[in-house]
């Protein structure tokens, strides 16, 4: 028997463990499609395509829009595990197809969901502390930068080396971006688990706005150098989440990306009434990789 039938035998029982803490709780688990009409709007994303009849079908990035259209039509607490499929480029961390926990909770706060995500990590892994931190304070705390304060060109002065591309170009959000994922990521997480909440608005995504009115209900978690988890307060306002794949749609034409339609389905669901609830979609692969100490996402996945 290979190490890796070993790594996949772990990954089994490791998704069993994840069905058990679900059932546990009453959360249901949800069956939607991975083939859908729409792709998502997001500039950052990109699904595969394929064609159907005369159809083109987009694999899904995420569950999140075919989970929040059953939350509208009542469904309650669900949670989806199932494959997830996103075209970019490979790394030891990511390929283009892989498998996502993604659940949702009425009417709870994100607060009291990174307290479940808590309890699925010491399930899961035997960890049983966490830390959280908001992003201005881990801003302030690695890179020395108030971000709320920071000018364009102090934002550049602060990128190491030499960049490869015209920093002056890019947007005070998209140099903010860059900078956590280079001075602030590193440091996260290393030794317990690490939330990290309240991003800026102009990152929102899916997000309700705080009553701040420049940070979103968004949280990430990090650990021993894994992206493990992104969660939201999520947006209910129908009318914001238009705006919303507006202002992707455009940004998706300055950078010179096809165009995307927003997928109305969504947003009819939101007219119909998305309950107040709290989501966040966790990447399994990398849940096995933490508890099997392992590098590669290779290492635990069949292909």
């Amino acid at each position: 028997m290979t190490d890796r039938v070993v790594n996949l035998q772990q990954k089994a029982r490791i998704l069993s463990q994840i069905r058990a803490f679900f059932s546990e709780r009453g959360v249901l688990e949800a069956d939607v499609p991975c083939l859908d009409t729409h792709a998502v709007t997001d500039p950052y994303l990109t699904n595969f395509e394929c064609d159907w009849q005369g159809r083109k079908l987009y694999l899904q990035t995420s569950p999140e829009y075919a989970l929040k259209r059953l939350l509208s039509e009542g469904f309650g607490d669900c949670y989806y595990l199932g494959k997830a499929f996103r075209n970019e480029a490979s790394s030891p961390q990511h390929s283009p197809e892989f498998l996502m926990l993604e659940w949702y909770r009425v009417g709870i706060t994100p607060a009291l969901l990174m307290v479940e995500i808590a309890e699925l990590l010491n399930c899961i892994l035997g960890v049983d502390k966490t830390t959280s931190i908001s992003y201005a304070d881990a801003f302030e705390q690695y890179a020395n930068i108030d971000i709320w304060q920071a000018e364009h060109e102090q934002l550049i002065a602060a990128f190491p080396g030499e960049p490869y591309f015209d920093l002056a170009a890019e947007s005070r959000t998209d140099l903010i971006q860059m900078l956590f994922s280079i001075l602030v990521e590193p440091h996260l997480g290393q030794e317990i688990p690490c939330f990290v909440y309240d991003f800026p608005l102009e990152q929102a995504a899916l997000a309700k706005a705080n009553y701040d009115g420049r940070t979103a209900q968004r949280f990430e978690l990090y650990y021993k150098g894994f992206e493990l988890a992104n969660g939201y307060g999520e947006l209910t306002d129908p009318t914001e989440q238009s705006n919303r794949f507006q202002s992707d749609i455009e940004k998706r034409s300055r950078l010179g990306l096809p165009q995307v339609a927003p997928d109305n389905r969504l947003l009819a669901a939101l007219e119909d009434g998305l309950p107040q609830c709290s989501g966040v979609a966790l990447g399994v692969d990398r849940l096995c990789m933490l508890a099997l100490g392992l590098r590669h996402i290779d290492l635990v996945q069949y292909n």
